[in-house]
C-alpha cells in the first residue's frame, strides 16, 4: 500500500527555488531514503511531506490526505524528527516525553517508548546533560510518542561518532520491525546503504534517481562498468544530474 505520494513538488522562497521537479511514493513498511548533497531541497520536500510547508505546485498525499490543507487529522499518524531542534535546558526526559504525550489522544507507553530509545536509564537527566546521541534518541521517542503510522527522520546521525550512528541505525531498524513506515532524510551512504529498502535521489531541487541501492550500482555501471560500490554510482549520477531528462523511476529506468 502506498502511504506517501509526491508528484513534480515545486517549492520557491521568494527568487530561490529550493525544489523543483520532486515525484516518489513510499510504500507501507519499508524505509525510503532520500539522499542528495546539501542544498538539494531534501529537507524542503520532507517539510512539505510534513505539512509544515505548502508546495507552490505539484500535488502530494500522505495516507490520502493533503498534508498542509488536512494536517491536523495527519498530527497523530506522521511523527517528524527534525534535523534540527532542541528542548529547554532543564526539561527532563521523562518530562518532555510527557509533556509531548499530552498532546496527542493516544500516545505510545512512555516507559515503552524509553525502553525502545535506550533512555530507561536517562529518565530524570536534564536536556542540558545528554550527550549528542541521546538529545537524538530523545528527538527520535518525540517523534514516535502520538503512535505514528510514518516517522520522518532527517539527517539523524550527523554529528555523531561511528558508535553513536549504529547504535542509531539499529534503533530505526527496530522502529521499521514495529510496524512504523520510515522515511530517511540522510547524505551518507553507508547509511543508506545498511538501512534503505529504495531511496530517491535529489540533487538542485530535482529527483533524479529512484530504486534500490542495488539499482543505483547497476544504472550506473551502465554507464561505467568501473563502477562498483554505492558511493561511486551516487557521485556518477549527481554528476550526470545536468544531462538526464525527467526523473528516473524505478524498474524501466533503473
Amino acid at each position: 500500500m502506498t502511504l506517501i505520494t509526491v508528484r513534480e513538488l515545486h517549492k520557491t522562497f521568494g527568487p530561490a527555488v529550493a525544489v523543483d521537479s520532486v515525484t516518489f511514493t513510499v510504500e507501507t513498511g519499508e524505509i525510503f531514503g532520500i539522499l542528495g548533497p546539501n542544498g538539494a531541497g531534501k529537507t524542503t520536500t520532507v517539510e512539505c511531506i510534513s505539512g509544515m510547508l505548502d508546495a507552490d505546485s505539484g500535488s502530494l498525499s500522505v495516507l490520502g490526505r493533503h498534508p498542509f490543507r488536512e494536517g491536523y487529522s495527519l498530527r497523530s499518524q506522521v511523527g517528524y524528527q527534525m534535523q534540527s531542534s532542541t528542548l529547554p535546558a532543564q526539561l527532563r526526559v521523562g518530562e518532555a516525553l510527557h509533556l509531548f504525550a499530552s498532546f496527542y489522544p493516544n500516545p505510545a507507553s512512555i516507559p515503552e517508548l524509553l525502553g525502545t530509545v535506550g533512555l530507561v536509564h536517562r529518565r530524570k537527566t536534564a536536556f542540558s546533560a545528554l550527550s549528542g546521541g541521546e538529545r537524538q534518541r530523545l528527538s527520535i521517542a518525540l517523534a514516535l510518542i502520538g503512535n505514528p503510522r510514518i516517522a520522518i527522520l532527517d539527517e539523524l546521525t550527523t554529528g555523531l561518532d561511528p558508535q553513536g550512528r549504529r547504535d542509531i541505525w539499529n534503533l530505526v531498524e527496530r522502529i521499521r520491525e514495529s510496524g512504523i513506515t520510515v522515511l530517511l532524510v540522510s547524505h551518507f551512504l553507508d547509511e543508506v546503504e545498511r538501512l534503505c529498502d529504495r531511496l530517491a535521489v535529489i540533487t538542485a531541487g530535482r529527483s533524479v534517481f529512484i530504486g534500490t541501492p542495488d539499482n543505483m550500482i547497476a544504472r550506473a555501471a551502465e554507464r561505467n562498468p568501473e563502477i562498483t560500490g554505492l558511493e561511486d554510482a551516487y557521485l556518477a549520477i549527481v554528476d550526470s544530474a545536468a544531462c538526464l531528462t525527467g526523473t528516473e523511476t524505478e524498474g524501466a529506468q533503473s
